[in-house]
Formats: structure tokens, C-alpha cells, sequence
């Protein structure tokens, strides 16, 4: 059985305020992209790469892949209008004639770890699918006006989902099918898709380091963790600690 991530490239990062798209932006000579096609290219139990990439963007793309050897890129498709269609377009790409799951991540979530990938990977074995989650430490509270508020939540119930969410090619084809057929909205995410099909998602242990870069902020917090990885790697190298 085949496992291929799906990676999501295809929004313009509106919320960054530059003039290249945030999955293309360089940190330490090296786009956000690459970082994240490295997790999937160096974990043994990926097989394939399929990514959604913003119209116009494919040939660079296909560039970096050649340049930092991404030999497990084997499809760039089209990225859809959302998220959803996106996705939507990567599993139409891949052949469903044999059973595959499907590892759907977020291109500008650079900090993956192969624990969390080989988790969800046994844990959609084990029950069907898996989603990437963290529990919320801060105070949650509801406001109707933005200014005050009206509630609060318990925190205990609550949990941050991530990605990767991980199911079966053709649970998640079917899911999407039948949305379509049922006209329900459109979601941001494949987890809240299933929800609202009512189907049942199963969690594995996210990681507060598998940051979202969405504001120019995340991209400062993804250089320093980047610095605080490669002294670790240094001090291990070099016999300092083991």
C-alpha cells in the first residue's frame, strides 16, 4: 500500500503582505516550500508527492524540486479557488485503482516532525484516519462584537486541530463526492468536511512547533526554531552532548 502526502500550495498569502506568495518565500536561502517537500522526501514511509500549486507557479516549483532533489514529487496540479478544491484536484490527480492513504498537509507548515507523520500514518491503520491535533492552553472565549465577551468555553473540550490529517483514498474521495452531491458548504479543512458528514475523525499528538506561517511573526518564529534545531545538530556532530 501506497502512502502519498498532498501538499497545498496554492494561496497567495494575503495575510503576510508580501509580494511573493508565503510557501515561496526564502528563509536562510531556501523557500518555505522546499522545507516542507524535505519532511515528506526524507521520511521512509512516503512513497509520492502530489502538490496543489498557485496557477503560474508550477514551473517554479518544478525548479525547486529539481535544484533540492525532491525526487518523490511526482505530480503538481492546479490549486482550486479554497483549500477544499485544492485537495479536491490533488486526489483526482492520483490513481484510486488500488487501496492508498493519503498524508494531506499544509505546504507552509515547515516544522513536521517524522514522529507526527509515522503516528498518523499507525493511527489511520488503526482507526480509519488520523488528524494532527494539540490541546488549547489559553482562556477560549466567545464575542458576538469583537470587542467584549459573551462566554467562555471549557479548554478541556477543546482541541487545535493541524495537519497532516490522514485517511484513506477512498474514504476521502467519497467524502468529498458526497459533499458535492449534498451541496453542503465548503470547508476549510478535510477534518471539518468529514465532521459535517457526520462521519467520526480520530486524533494523534500534534506539536506547537508545527507552526502555520501565515503572518510575517511566524516566519521570525520558524527562523529561530530553525537556529535552535541546527545548534542541536552542531553540539550532537561535533561529540559536545549525545
Amino acid at each position: 500500500m501506497k502512502n502519498i502526502a498532498i501538499l497545498t500550495a496554492g494561496g497567495i498569502g494575503s495575510r503576510m503582505g508580501q509580494d511573493i506568495p508565503k510557501q515561496f518565500l526564502s528563509v536562510n536561502d531556501k523557500p518555505v516550500i522546499v522545507y516542507t517537500l524535505e519532511v515528506f522526501q526524507n521520511h521512509p514511509e512516503i512513497d509520492e508527492i502530489v502538490v496543489a500549486c498557485l496557477d503560474g507557479w508550477e514551473g517554479v516549483l518544478d525548479a525547486y524540486a529539481k535544484q533540492f532533489n525532491i525526487t518523490k514529487l511526482k505530480k503538481i496540479v492546479k490549486g482550486g479557488e479554497d483549500g477544499q478544491a485544492s485537495i479536491r484536484n490533488c486526489l483526482d490527480a492520483i490513481d484510486d485503482g488500488e487501496d492508498k492513504i493519503v498524508v494531506i498537509h499544509d505546504g507552509n507548515r515547515p516544522m513536521l516532525s517524522a514522529d507526527i507523520i509515522s503516528n498518523a500514518l499507525a493511527g489511520c491503520k488503526t482507526n480509519g484516519n488520523a488528524v494532527a491535533a494539540v490541546p488549547c492552553p489559553e482562556v477560549l472565549m466567545t464575542s458576538t462584537n469583537g470587542k467584549t465577551a459573551d462566554g467562555v468555553i471549557d479548554r478541556d473540550i477543546v482541541k487545535r486541530t493541524q495537519t497532516p490529517h490522514v485517511f484513506y483514498l477512498k474514504d476521502i474521495l467519497s467524502a468529498h463526492r458526497e459533499a458535492e452531491e449534498r451541496g453542503l458548504p465548503r470547508s476549510a479543512a478535510s477534518c471539518s468536511l468529514y465532521e459535517m458528514l457526520g462521519r467520526k475523525i480520530y486524533f494523534v499528538d500534534g506539536s506547537e512547533k508545527n507552526l502555520k506561517l501565515t503572518t510575517v511573526d511566524d516566519i521570525d518564529i520558524f527562523n529561530a526554531l530553525l537556529s535552535v534545531k541546527r545548534e542541536s545538530w552542531l553540539k550532537v556532530n561535533n561529540g559536545e552532548k549525545k
